[in-house]
C-alpha cells in the first residue's frame, strides 16, 4: 500500500512568515478524512509506522504540525506519538457529532495540546466547541464573496482570543482580501501564487549569499562548498549561469551546469560577481519561496533517475525544479524568465507547459506538494515511475533541504 504525506504552509498575514506546517495525508484507499472505523485503523498504523521512521524536527524544519484526526484516531491516541509543544490537533465536522467529543478533546486540551478547527460556521456545533479551540479556519474560497460573515467570524475571534486561518487562498488577489479582512494566517495551495514579489531584478537570500562572500574570501576557498550554496539559491544560480553563457565569455557550447560555470569562472572572478552582487539592495524575498525552488530541484532530480530514457541528465532535471518559481520570483511570465535560460529546448519545454516528459515530471513533483494525489497518480503513470518510491524520495529531499538550510541559517549567526 502507498502512503503519502506533503505538508503545506501557513503563513503570518503580515509578516510573511511561515508559523507552521499542515501535514495533507493520503492512502490508497481515499483520504483520512473519514469516519470508517477499518480505514482509521490502517490510518492509524501507517502514521505510526511511517512518521516514526522519520526525523520529524527535519522534516519540518523546527515548525509546528497540523494534522487533522478523526474520531477513532483521537480515541486511539495517535496524537501522542507528536511532541505536544509542536503538534496542532486539527479536527472538522465528523469530529463534533462524535457523542465523546467534548471529553475527547478536554482530555488532549489538559495534556497541553492546541486545537484547530476546520471550517468553522456559526453553528451550534461549532460554538459548543469553541472553549477548547486555539485556532479558527475559514474556508476562504467557499466565503470569499461573503465579506460580512467573515468580518463576524474574525470579531468573534478577536473577543475570544482566538488565532483565525484562512485557507484555499489562491491568488495574490485572494491574499491581499484576506490581509485587508484582518485574517492572522493565510494558507493555499502554492505559497509561490500567494507570495508573489515585485523584484524585476535578480535578487539573492542574504543567508546563502553571505555564506558564498564568506567562503570565497578564504585563504583556500572551497570549491565543493561553494557549488552546494550556489547551486541551493535559484537566483544565484539564474545570475551564475546567464553571466558565464554571455556574449562576454563567447563560448562555443551553453553551459548548463552549476559546477562547469564556477570551473569557467574561476576563484578571482567569481569574487568580483559576488562583490558586485554585494551592492545590489535585497529586496527581501520570501525564504518559504526560495526553499521550494531548492526542494523542488531536489525533488525532480531524484525521480528523473526512476524514468526510462529521461531525456535530460540528473542535472538538468534539478535546473528543472530550481528554475519552475523564476517567473514569479521576476514578477514576469514564466515564458519570458525561461527564453533566455541556457537550458536543453526540453527542460525549457518542460518549464513553460509544453506537454513532454520533462513538463510531466515537474508536474508530478508539483502536484505531490500540492497533495493533489490523482493528479500525481496520472502522472506516475505516464512517467513510469514506481508509486511506492516517491513518498520516501519526498520526505528525504525535504530532510536534505532542511538540513542544508538550518547549515546556512546558523552559518549567518
Amino acid at each position: 500500500m502507498d502512503n503519502y504525506i506533503a505538508y503545506q504552509p501557513i503563513i503570518s498575514n503580515k509578516m510573511q512568515k511561515t508559523m507552521a506546517y499542515e501535514l495533507i495525508y493520503r492512502q490508497d484507499s481515499g483520504s483520512l478524512y473519514n469516519q470508517n472505523n477499518q480505514d482509521d485503523e490502517g490510518a492509524a498504523s501507517s502514521i505510526v509506522s511511517f512518521l516514526s521512521q522519520l526525523d520529524g524536527s527535519s522534516f519540518l524544519g523546527g515548525k509546528d504540525i497540523l494534522l487533522t484526526f478523526t474520531p477513532n484516531l483521537l480515541l486511539r491516541n495517535i496524537p501522542n506519538i507528536f511532541d505536544v509543544k509542536k503538534l496542532i490537533v486539527q479536527i472538522e465536522d465528523n469530529v463534533l457529532i462524535h457523542p465523546e467529543t467534548l471529553e475527547i478533546l478536554h482530555q488532549y486540551k489538559k495534556r497541553g495540546y492546541r486545537m484547530a478547527l476546520v471550517g468553522f460556521t456559526f453553528n451550534n456545533r461549532s460554538l459548543d466547541i469553541l472553549p477548547h479551540i486555539d485556532y479558527l479556519k475559514v474556508d476562504f474560497q467557499q466565503l470569499n464573496n461573503d465579506s460580512r460573515e467573515i468580518k463576524n467570524i474574525i470579531s468573534l475571534a478577536q473577543k475570544l482570543k482566538k488565532k483565525t486561518i484562512a485557507y484555499n487562498v489562491n491568488s495574490p488577489e485572494a491574499r491581499g482580501k484576506a490581509l485587508v479582512l484582518g485574517f492572522d494566517y493565510i494558507q493555499g495551495e502554492s505559497v509561490a501564487d500567494m507570495l508573489r514579489t515585485k523584484a524585476y531584478k535578480m535578487e539573492k537570500l542574504q543567508s546563502v549569499f553571505f555564506q558564498v562572500l564568506s567562503e570565497i574570501t578564504r585563504p583556500q576557498p572551497e570549491f565543493d562548498k561553494i557549488e552546494r550554496l550556489v547551486s541551493m539559491d535559484v537566483t544565484l544560480t539564474y545570475s551564475l549561469l546567464k553571466m558565464v553563457n554571455s556574449a562576454y565569455f563567447a563560448l562555443p557550447n551553453r553551459i548548463k551546469e552549476v559546477r562547469q560555470a564556477l570551473t569557467i569562472l574561476g576563484i578571482d572572478q567569481l569574487k568580483q560577481w559576488i562583490y558586485l552582487l554585494s551592492f545590489v539592495p535585497d529586496a527581501g524575498l520570501s525564504e518559504e519561496l526560495l526553499k521550494i525552488s531548492f526542494l523542488r530541484a531536489i525533488f525532480c532530480q531524484k525521480l528523473s533517475g526512476f524514468i526510462p530514457d529521461f531525456p535530460a541528465s540528473s542535472d538538468e532535471a534539478y535546473l528543472l525544479g530550481m528554475f519552475s518559481t523564476l517567473g514569479v520570483l521576476l514578477d514576469v511570465p514564466q515564458e519570458e524568465a525561461v527564453r533566455q535560460l541556457p537550458l536543453s529546448d526540453e527542460i525549457k519545454d518542460g518549464l513553460t507547459g509544453v506537454p513532454g516528459q520533462c513538463g510531466d515530471l515537474l508536474g508530478l513533483c508539483v502536484a505531490y506538494e500540492k497533495g493533489h494525489w490523482t493528479k500525481m497518480g496520472r502522472f506516475a503513470e505516464k512517467l513510469n515511475v514506481p508509486t511506492h518510491i516517491i513518498a520516501q524520495e519526498y520526505f528525504e529531499s525535504i530532510e536534505y533541504v532542511n538540513e542544508i538550510w538550518g547549515s546556512v541559517m546558523r552559518g549567518k549567526q
